[in-house]
């Protein structure tokens, strides 16, 4: 597997650290996830099954256990033989939090100068808010994230999925990666820095470069696109569809798939510019020929044209859905007791050395004893 020569120290707990280490795991990296004796916070939220939380199984198949009460000698002294022998050391406490139990720059450079440290966190380590908690709520509001989305004369929306926490993840595994290649050429580790905020901040995409341009604060506009019409959901005669022209070429091929490619000759409707302005009428005419029919239709017709669209879908029906099935984007996985868990798959597809399930969600603690058996007295890693 891509990773399977790199060890990784998993000090995370709840979700913005174990999606990255889980990252990790899925492409082979052996991953050694150490907890509290109470364990990460998540093992005991959400829907409990057979003793096992399914929100928790989510973020840390493909990981091992291992028990340490980093609040005494003992614990701290077996994290830094770990360390030792480690490629990487992911943690999410605010920053200085590592220092604080005596694994700082200096120590961490003398334990394993080949080491590559990974912290995610809410602000960064530098500025006015460094010592401030966060969450991914509080990281969507400060983002500008939550001020686009939700309908113009609504209150600002938080999108549902915990987006803060998984970018953050995401732009951490990838830096982790960064760093692994430039270690073979420098020799040495160094350290990844990923935000919560910061990531969100990065994902403004085009919302962020009219504001640049422009100097005007984005408005919100729900399911409707800012600077494309038409786009957003478009109703037919038994729900909705989704439908995405994201240029002129686009455009042409909907309105005339539905009927309506007479509309563009009309001034109010000509360019892009003209149809954002109008976009209230034009949506009217849209919803009104969409109307006459069922979403099935459509959904054929548009596609068959060649432009983006589909259903609104809930997670009944998307994980059920032929599409995500061949993709293996539903994981059922084994546990050593025989029961199994539900999850999503592999997002990422590698056709000689794909992601694999190895090991099964850890129970807490369970791989204490092999791992720390198989610690050798001391280890130098230069990298």
């Amino acid at each position: 597997m891509p990773l399977s020569d790199i060890r990784v120290i998993d000090l995370t707990r709840i979700l913005a650290g174990p999606f990255c280490t889980q990252l990790l795991a899925d492409m082979g990296a052996d991953v050694i996830k150490i907890e509290p004796p109470a364990g990460d916070p998540v093992r005991s939220q959400g829907v409990v099954r057979d003793g096992v939380s399914w929100y928790f199984a989510q973020f840390n198949r493909n990981k091992k256990s291992v028990v340490l009460d980093l609040y005494t000698d003992e614990g701290k002294q077996t994290l830094a033989r770990l360390i030792e022998e480690a490629d990487v050391l992911v943690e999410n406490y605010r920053p200085g939090v590592l220092d604080k139990m005596g694994f700082d720059q200096a120590r961490l450079d003398a334990l394993n100068p080949g080491l590559v440290v990974t912290s995610i966190n809410g602000y960064g380590s530098t500025g006015p808010y460094v010592d401030r908690p966060s969450f991914d709520f509080i990281a969507q509001a400060m983002s500008g994230f939550m001020s686009v989305n939700g309908a113009d004369g609504d209150d600002p929306m938080r999108a549902a999925p915990p987006m803060s926490d998984l970018i953050a993840g995401l732009y951490a595994a990838f830096g982790t990666l960064a760093a692994l290649h430039a270690r073979k050429r420098i020799g040495k580790g160094q350290r990844v820095e990923s935000t919560l905020t910061g990531g969100l901040v990065s994902m403004l995409g085009y919302l962020s470069a009219e504001y640049f341009a422009t100097g005007e604060v984005p408005k919100r506009t729900g399911n409707d696109h800012p600077i494309v019409a038409p786009y957003g959901l478009f109703t037919a005669s038994d729900g909705q569809v989704a439908v995405a022209p994201s240029n002129d070429a686009f455009v042409v091929r909907f309105l005339e798939c539905i009927g309506l490619g007479n509309l563009l000759e009309q001034p109010d409707y000509a360019t892009n510019e003209r149809r954002v302005r109008n976009r209230p009428a034009l949506n009217e005419h849209i919803n009104a020929r969409m109307s006459e029919e069922p979403v099935d239709h459509w959904i054929e017709a548009i596609n068959k044209a060649g432009c983006p669209c589909g259903r609104v879908m809930d997670l009944q029906e998307v994980f059920t859905d032929p599409q995500v099935l061949a993709q293996d984007l539903v994981l059922d996985v084994p546990q050593p007791d025989g029961t199994t868990i539900r999850m999503t798959g592999f997002p990422v597809k590698l056709s000689d050395t794909p992601a694999q399930l190895r090991h099964p969600v850890p129970s807490l603690g369970g791989d204490t004893d092999q791992v720390l058996a198989a610690l050798t007295p001391s280890v130098k890693k230069t990298g």
